[in-house]
C-alpha cells in the first residue's frame, strides 16, 4: 500500500555513499505540496551551507515521519506525546558512516548524538522524516565549551518580523562597537537569529551570562521594543531576546534547516543588507532557497574565519551585578536549580518570601 501511495524507494548517489529514500512521494508539507524526495533534494542542493552549519556538532533531529499534516503535534520535553519528536540518541538502524559524539544533558545523563561529517548523513536523516536539524553550539573535540554565541530575537504577540529586524539592527550596531562580526538568518518563522563565533574557552554557564549581558544592553538601548523578561506575562508587545538558547541542551534550528510549518519555510542565512523590514520570510522556502543558493552562494561562507574573545560581555555581566544589582535570570524548566538562579516561579503565582 505504501509503495502504491508514495512510490517505490529511490537510491541517490551522495558523494561516495548511496542513500535509500523510502516513500519518496509522501507529502511532508501539505500547503506547499512538498514531498519527502523534494526535501532530500533540497538539502542536497544546499549541501555546502548545511554541512558547514552542522559539521562535527552534536545534532538533535526533529522528525515528522508523517509530515506536517493537520493536527500533528510535536512531542514535548515534559513527556506529552506527539506525532513528531526530537531524536536525541542515534537510531540503532543508522548506517556505519553516521558518526556520533557523546553529550551530557543538564540532568547528568548522557547520549550519543549524530555528528554530521558528510552530506550523506543529512540525506539519510531527511529520509527518516527529519525536517529540522538542531545542532549544539559545540564541536566534537570539546563538547563543554561552546564556540557560538546565539542571539535569538523572538517577536511576542503584537510584534512581528519587522520588529525583529529592527532589533537585529540594534544588535548589529552593538556588535560593531565590540568589533565583532554577526551572522544573521531568518528563524523560519517570525524571528531573527544572529550568530557570533567565539573562542571555545568558556562554559555554557559563562556563555549564557554573556548572552544575558548582551540582551540587557539591547533592552537598555531600546526599552520600547526589547525585553529580557523570561515570563511571558511580563514581556508585553516587544521582541524577547531569548538568552536561554545559550543554556546547555537548548538548540536552535540550524542555518538552512527547513521548519515544520505547512509552507515549508527555511531558516535562511542573509547578508545584513538583505535583512530589511521589507523582507518577507515566507518567501524563503524549500522551493526558493536552492535557486538563491546557486545564484549568490552562502552568505555565511566566512563564518568560521574568526572567533572572538567573550571577555567584554562577561565584564558587562559583572558590572551589571556589581553596579546595578542585577542577578541571574531563570533557567529553562527542564534544568536543575542552578547556582545563583532566582526563584523559578511565575510572578503572578509567586508567594511573598519570608
Amino acid at each position: 500500500m505504501a509503495v502504491a501511495e508514495h512510490g517505490a524507494p529511490l537510491e541517490l548517489d551522495v558523494g561516495e555513499r548511496t542513500v535509500r529514500v523510502t516513500n519518496p512521494g509522501r507529502v511532508l508539507f501539505p500547503e506547499a505540496e512538498v514531498t519527502k524526495i523534494e526535501l532530500v533534494r533540497y538539502y542536497l542542493a544546499v549541501t555546502d551551507g548545511i554541512v558547514r552549519a552542522l559539521r562535527l556538532r552534536p545534532t538533535t533531529l526533529e522528525r515528522w515521519p508523517k509530515g506536517v499534516v493537520e493536527g500533528a503535534r510535536l512531542a514535548q520535553r515534559d513527556g506529552t506525546p506527539g506525532d513528531a519528536f526530537y531524536q536525541k540518541r542515534v537510531p540503532k538502524s543508522a548506517p556505519p558512516y553516521v558518526e556520533t559524539v557523546r553529550i551530557t544533558f543538564p540532568s547528568g545523563r548522557s547520549a550519543d548524538e549524530i555528528c554530521v561529517t558528510e552530506p550523506a548523513v543529512i540525506a539519510w536523516a531527511a529520509n527518516l522524516g527529519t525536517i529540522t536539524f538542531h545542532p549544539w553550539p559545540v564541536r566534537r573535540a570539546d563538547v563543554d565549551h561552546p564556540d557560538e554565541l546565539r542571539i535569538d530575537l523572538d517577536p511576542q504577540p503584537g510584534t512581528d518580523f519587522a520588529d525583529a529586524v529592527t532589533v537585529a539592527g540594534e544588535a548589529r550596531t552593538l556588535l560593531d562597537e565590540l568589533g565583532w562580526a554577526g551572522w544573521p538568518k531568518t528563524s523560519g518563522g517570525r524571528g531573527v537569529h544572529v550568530y557570533v563565533r567565539i573562542e571555545a574557552r568558556w562554559t555554557f554557564v559563562e556563555v549564557r551570562h554573556a548572552a544575558i549581558a548582551f540582551a540587557r544592553e539591547l533592552e537598555r538601548r531600546r526599552p520600547d521594543l526589547v525585553t529580557t523578561a523570561w515570563w511571558k506575562e511580563q514581556r508585553g508587545e516587544k521582541v524577547f531576546v531569548d538568552y536561554n538558547q545559550n543554556a546547555r541542551d537548548r538548540t536552535i534550528a540550524s542555518a538552512y534547516s527547513a521548519r515544520a510549518r505547512p509552507w515549508a519555510p527555511v531558516s535562511t542565512p542573509l547578508t545584513w543588507d538583505e535583512l530589511t523590514v521589507d523582507l518577507d520570510p515566507r518567501d524563503c522556502t524549500v522551493r526558493t532557497v536552492p535557486d538563491r543558493f546557486a545564484r549568490v552562494a552562502d552568505p555565511w561562507a566566512g563564518i568560521d574565519e574568526q572567533a572572538y574573545d567573550l571577555t567584554p560581555l562577561l565584564e558587562w555581566w559583572e558590572r551589571d551585578q556589581r553596579d546595578r544589582g542585577l542577578e541571574d535570570m531563570p533557567y529553562p524548566p527542564d534544568h536543575p536549580k542552578m547556582a545563583g538562579e532566582p526563584r523559578r516561579v511565575q510572578p503572578s503565582r509567586a508567594r511573598p518570601s519570608g
